[in-house]
């Protein structure tokens, strides 16, 4: 049985005269594209869903109303996937123009807009459309949804939130380990060439040993860091929200994100 979330939370479910003013709206930005040969092509969406969803109950953000979660944006920048029959790509400037226009009409009547993403390859498009956006002075940012070091693409940390999310959409028996070298180190062969010449399967990482009770467990600290960020709401110059912690000396530090 699926663990996907649906709550009162969904613009798309309301009537207009139910649309609290200037409330705070998340809008889930993933992808379509392949996610090795045992997750299915909407896994980046599912789980951005799930996350924005979850984030938008948690009573840490309930005043002065609730946010509202928008329906997906489930096209992405997935070009490096291409390789794949069954992904679809928009590109990079088709997915700029369609944040930035969401964000222009979203602004009309909301107040905060928070895009949560569920794919790396969407981050470049992002930085760009939100500082162009924040420059035009409307009051949006965005958050990757990942569990830190994590692997990059299709792998334990993937399988496992989809297990728990949407278990009978993961084809378990097919899962097999694909490159599980450190992103960083295939990145420049993977931007070259794509997905595809690092990894015939398409999975970076290896999915041995994912799990349903794993996934919830991973799908809980991306939901919370996603809280705190949204509830702090502090920005840096990419427009993304940042985690700020103490460093050993005890000055405040950004926390990083993966890309992918």
């Amino acid at each position: 049985m699926s663990q996907e979330h649906t709550g009162s939370s969904e613009l798309a479910r309301l009537v207009w005269p139910r649309v609290p003013a200037a409330v705070t709206v998340l809008v889930p930005i993933g992808s379509t594209e392949q996610h090795g040969p045992h997750l299915p092509f909407t896994t980046d969406s599912v789980i951005a869903r799930a996350v924005a969803a979850r984030a938008a109950d948690h009573p840490s953000l309930a005043r002065p109303h609730p946010p509202l979660v928008a329906p997906t944006i489930t096209y992405g920048s997935s070009g490096e996937h291409a390789g794949f029959p069954g992904t679809v790509s928009i590109g990079r400037e088709a997915l700029l123009a369609v944040v930035v226009e969401t964000v222009r009409s979203l602004s009309l009547w909301a107040g905060r807009i928070v895009f949560v993403n569920g794919h790396g390859g969407n981050v470049p498009t992002l930085d760009q459309a939100v500082g162009r956006l924040r420059a035009e002075g409307h009051d949006v940012a965005w958050t990757l949804c990942a569990p830190p070091g994590s692997d990059a693409h299709a792998g334990r940390a993937e399988t496992s939130v989809m297990l728990h999310l949407v278990p009978d959409e993961v084809r378990v028996e097919a899962a097999t380990a694909g490159d599980t070298r450190p992103l960083a180190e295939i990145m420049p062969e993977l931007i070259a060439h794509g997905v595809r010449a690092v990894s015939p399967n398409g999975v970076l990482g290896d999915p041995t040993g994912a799990s349903a009770e794993e996934g919830a467990a991973l799908l809980d600290a991306m939901v919370a860091s996603a809280v705190r960020r949204i509830a702090r709401f502090r920005v840096d110059a990419r427009g993304r929200l940042t985690e700020e912690t103490p460093t050993a000396a005890g000055t405040p530090t950004t926390e990083g994100t993966p890309e992918e």
